[in-house]
Parts: structure tokens; C-alpha cells; sequence
């Protein structure tokens, strides 16, 4: 079995992952990741669960991508049975294991996209923002310049 996950949006990023048996041993826990991949072994018949935290920054919500594969469960080694295995096979299972490898790399590539896609509006808004703050100062400085030298060479007179 496997499980790939990832972060959308929310806060730092970040969440707490734990993957428990059916048994309910704890198989896999970690604490503020922002994405992972972790496969493992079924030890057992069951049900197993994935709990996605966010304990640590409840006021933010978070938008998470994941997925889980399940893999066949491996094969005896009769005689029997390998005679009977035939190359192409092996090879379609191969192909079909490595096209879904890619189909997530491509929904991990997507979300990745759509996370720096909003880090670079972000930035260009307050980029935007700071610059026209600049305009309105450098403006005002320049008018209170120029009022300023034509009181200083203003001439007065005392009647």
C-alpha cells in the first residue's frame, strides 16, 4: 500500500500525518509535513486509516492532495505458477505501474504549480502596492520641495 499526499493551501504549509493498522498498531506518524511519499507492507486483513492533522494551526484551514495505491499482494513462488506467468504480462504490469507513477507525478506537479502560481501573485500585489505607495511619497516630497524654495526665495517686506 502506499500514500502520496500534499499540501494545497493553508497557513505554513504544514500538517501532521499518522497511517494506523487495522490492529491498531501506528504504521507511520509525522509531524508538520508539507508533502510525502510512503509506502508499506500490509501486515494484516483490514482496514487501515489515514489521519491528516491540523492541531497546530487550527484557525487556518488547509486544503490537502492525496492518494493511495494498493498494490497486488505478492505471489508464491510454485513452479507451477512461473511456468504459467507469461513475459507480456509482466510487462503490461510493469507499464501500468509506471503510468500511474506518472499520472501522480502530474497531480503532484499541478498542485505544485497552483501553490507557486499564488506565492508569485502575492508577491507582485505587495510589489504593486509598495511601488505606488513610493509614487504618492516621492510626489508629495517634490510639491513640499518646491513650496518650500519659493517660500525661502520669496521676498518680504516690512512696511
Amino acid at each position: 500500500m502506499g500514500l502520496t499526499f500534499e499540501v494545497a493551501e493553508g497557513g505554513f504549509l504544514d500538517i501532521d500525518v499518522k497511517i494506523v493498522g487495522p490492529d491498531g498498531k501506528i504504521i507511520y506518524q509525522g509531524e508538520r509535513e508539507s508533502n510525502g511519499k510512503y509506502t508499506f507492507a500490509a501486515h494484516a486483513d483490514g482496514v487501515y486509516t489515514y489521519c491528516f492533522s491540523n492541531a497546530m494551526s487550527t484557525m487556518t484551514p488547509k486544503i490537502i492532495m492525496f492518494s493511495m495505491d494498493v498494490g497486488e499482494a505478492p505471489k508464491g513462488h510454485d513452479a507451477e505458477t512461473e511456468a504459467h506467468q507469461n513475459k507480456l504480462e509482466e510487462m503490461i504490469k510493469e507499464l501500468s505501474t509506471s503510468l500511474t507513477s506518472v499520472k501522480h507525478e502530474q497531480e503532484y506537479m499541478a498542485v505544485r504549480d497552483r501553490i507557486h502560481r499564488g506565492i508569485n501573485e502575492s508577491t507582485n500585489s505587495r510589489v504593486v502596492l509598495w511601488a505606488f505607495f513610493e509614487a504618492i511619497v516621492l510626489v508629495t516630497m517634490t510639491l513640499g520641495q518646491v513650496y518650500y524654495l519659493k517660500r525661502f526665495f520669496e521676498v518680504r517686506r516690512v512696511v
